[in-house]
């Protein structure tokens, strides 16, 4: 099919299409979420290699993933004005290009230095795609299949993360760690292809000027807070660093409170959060973030560090929860729609929290079978939170500010994830200096880490008990 040199008008595709309209952008702009998610995902398998071709310690290396993590979380930030100012076409085709052009600079990379910088534009181009998403769900769909729409979007992205990890090593031992940066690349050209030819022409809009004061304010809160949990992974909670990050994101996010009461178009504007669901619902998405990130790190670690398995049976017996988790997506998409989102929120976290209590309660004498029965669970209990919890948040918000609640709780996840996963290392280093690295104590270390993700998500219940449902 040859590309058309005019985009048509989303009154004329939608003539064109009909009905299933608004399923094809869905499925365009989850093939470019996915390609985001890969990159996401993919790079932890070439920590190794990467040590054994620069010379460099594990320590510098993690350059890499905290320029990523920080690129990504603060390219979320300016994603709802781009698509206000530019329109869904041009922002999702410009971060596909981006994307595309840092998967081709880090093939081709020769320096330490040239990997990082690819890796810091591929993260701005993954944050910037990854809330489109759901904006454009809330926009397109009605309220009575917006949970079904939920369910078919994260399908894919969710199930992404389980196989990336197979491919990446696959490609690391075949071509080296330079092919690693090539995986999103098919996803983001399919995705490039198909929104050339059927994502509608922008409507002209008038929009504030953009906030570039609030976004480094922002993205100085962003980045102090990410270091200052990596400095008490590496440097300690005494370490002038670690204070020195702590001091600047605190200073950081009073400038932007201050800065946002003035400004009536700030980037992320306050009064979003006068909506008591919508403010839980971003406390509930940091603690969810928190808790999946923390329990994907901890889980594989535990099952090799503590149980003795090598990294190939840690991951087979992972499978069989990552099947449970792409059945249950779709049925949960589909719940949401008949039932409150809330209670299904609810139910989602109760179910992934109470999965981490098998590995407390038995972790000296956990079997094969019930590592898989409480990993399956713990699956389904995220297969229902992840269709939900966006629908239950944002439910009460106005057409208007959907773009900006989308992106912060999109921001609030991802950042929960980044804190999750550090703070969960450090803690585990706590408790095994203290029990030991070797068995018995090492499965009490283990166990108090998994207590800790439990606390953590029955935090979330009791902040999320006090949503409201959405009319219907």
């Amino acid at each position: 099919m040859l590309l058309q040199t005019q985009a048509l008008t989303f009154e004329v595709l939608n003539q064109r299409y009909g009905e299933r309209y608004k399923w094809m952008v869905l499925l365009i702009v989850g093939l470019g979420t996915i390609a985001g998610v890969l990159c996401t995902s993919s790079f932890n398998v070439a920590v190794p290699a990467l040590t054994h071709a620069f010379h460099l310690g594990q320590d510098h290396v993690q350059w890499a993933m905290t320029a990523f993590l920080a690129a990504m979380t603060i390219g979320m930030l300016p994603a709802a004005w781009w698509l206000e100012r530019f329109g869904l076409r041009r922002i999702f085709m410009a971060a596909l290009w981006l994307l595309i052009a840092a998967s081709v600079a880090g093939f081709y990379a020769q320096t330490f230095v040239q990997v990082v910088i690819a890796r810091l534009l591929q993260g701005v181009a993954a944050g910037v795609l990854q809330p489109l998403g759901i904006m454009a769900l809330m926009r397109l769909f009605p309220p009575h299949i917006q949970g079904r729409a939920s369910g078919i979007l994260i399908v894919g992205i969710a199930f992404t993360p389980a196989i990336a990890p197979s491919i990446s090593g696959w490609l690391l031992d075949q071509f080296g760690w330079h092919a690693i940066f090539l995986l999103g690349v098919p996803f983001a050209l399919l995705a490039l292809v198909s929104a050339e030819v059927w994502l509608p022409a922008p409507r002209q809009k008038q929009v504030p000027l953009f906030d570039w004061p609030g976004l480094g304010w922002l993205s100085a809160a962003t980045i102090g807070l990410i270091e200052f949990v990596s400095s008490l992974h590496h440097s300690g909670v005494v370490a002038i660093w670690t204070w020195g990050y702590g001091i600047l994101t605190v200073v950081s996010l009073i400038c932007y409170i201050r800065h946002a009461h003035r400004l009536p178009h700030a980037i992320i504007q306050l009064h979003l959060f006068s909506k008591p669901t919508f403010s839980r619902g971003t406390f509930v998405a940091f603690a969810y973030g928190f808790g999946l990130f923390a329990s994907t790190y901890l889980i594989p670690v535990f099952l090799q560090n503590a149980m003795a398995f090598s990294a190939t049976d840690a991951g087979l017996l992972l499978l069989p929860s990552g099947i449970a988790l792409v059945l249950t997506i779709p049925l949960a998409g589909r719940m949401a729609d008949k039932f409150s989102p809330r209670r299904i929120t609810l139910a989602g976290l109760a179910i992934f929290g109470a999965s981490f209590l098998v590995f407390v309660v038995v972790a000296t004498r956990v079997q094969y079978w019930e590592i898989v029965a409480a990993t399956v669970v713990g699956r389904i209990g995220l297969g229902l939170i992840l269709p939900a919890l966006n629908l239950a948040t944002l439910h009460e918000m106005e057409p208007q500010h959907l773009g900006q609640s989308s992106v912060v709780v999109s921001y609030a996840r991802q950042l929960g994830g980044v804190v999750g996963v550090t703070l969960m290392a450090v803690f585990m280093e706590w408790r095994e200096q203290v029990w030991g690295a070797v068995a018995p104590g090492v499965f009490q270390a283990y166990a108090q880490g998994f207590l800790l993700l439990s606390v953590v998500f029955v935090l979330a219940i009791l902040v999320a008990i006090g949503m409201k449902d959405a009319k219907r």
